[in-house]
């Protein structure tokens, strides 16, 4: 089966960048207002699905 390159790297990269701003939006004391990190949280909630789909749908056939 042949896969997609485009698509798994794009994913991973959004996989990767999420999971930074999750992590970043979390207790660490880094002065950032609440409000900021829910929307952070919340971009990188959909980051990480969109990421997600990208991935599982880079190869040929029925998606995972």
């Amino acid at each position: 089966m042949a896969t997609d390159k485009r698509k798994v790297w794009a994913g991973a990269a959004l996989l990767v960048v999420s999971s930074v701003l999750i992590l970043a939006s979390g207790p660490f004391g880094l002065g950032i207002p609440a409000t900021v990190a829910a929307v952070m949280a919340g971009v990188a909630s959909l980051g990480l699905a969109a990421g997600a789909l990208l991935v599982g749908t880079s190869e040929d056939g029925r998606a995972v």
